[in-house]
């Protein structure tokens, strides 16, 4: 038992080191947090949809930085099940954040949101996005081998803490985006134009629902 809890933490710090990913040098909890401080700027600066576009350009920024990264922890393979869990647990935070952007892009060009309404979506999703967030800075002590204090069934408990509060906060964001999108289909259908609201979104069938 204690051979493969070694083995364990030692792979984690072994697929984050080879993929220069360390806390120290990306953290996805720090990117997760960029997006949520540019979000929270374009909800304070919007007026307009236009304007609204075009400072959300800052949180697409970042959220392409942070997809690279996610995209290389992705190719790691061959880890043991409690270090799939610490890698799982962390694209879960990406797969948050590309529901955010790739639907909030979407919402954005989408005339059966108001500017006030699209500004409490980007609220919504940021505090979502946040608590994620602060669920990896948890995750930290993990992989932080300094954090000699801790037992192996504390480190356990935490990893399978972490794992299954990101779950139920990504559960939430796509529960969050079917609603507002459903927002949209609702109004839509009421003047006619599920067409254009379909070719935006895709057909219900083909998302989250």
């Amino acid at each position: 038992m204690k051979t493969r809890l070694f083995m364990l933490w030692g792979l984690v710090l072994f697929f984050t080191t080879q993929l220069n990913a360390q806390w120290t040098v990306v953290d996805p909890s720090n990117l997760a947090q960029g997006i949520v401080n540019t979000t929270r700027n374009v909800v304070q600066t919007s007026t307009t949809a236009t304007n609204m576009i075009k400072s959300f350009e800052e949180t697409v920024k970042i959220y392409k930085l942070g997809k690279e990264y996610y995209d290389k922890l992705r190719s790691v393979h061959n880890l043991v099940k409690d270090a799939r869990k610490v890698q799982r647990t962390i694209l879960m935070v990406g797969e948050i954040s590309d529901i955010y952007v790739v639907n909030f892009q979407k919402m954005m060009s989408d005339p059966n949101y108001s500017i006030e309404e699209l500004n409490a979506i980007a609220t919504g999703y940021a505090k979502l996005l946040e608590e994620s967030s602060g669920v990896l800075n948890e995750l930290k002590d993990v992989v932080n081998v300094t954090t000699l204090s801790m037992t192996d069934k504390e480190r356990m408990d935490i990893v399978d803490r972490s794992y299954n509060s990101i779950l139920n906060y990504k559960n939430l964001v796509v529960y969050f985006t079917n609603k507002n999108i459903g927002v949209s289909y609702l109004r839509a259908k009421k003047t006619g134009e599920t067409a254009r609201v379909t070719a935006l979104y895709g057909n219900p069938s083909d998302r989250y629902w």
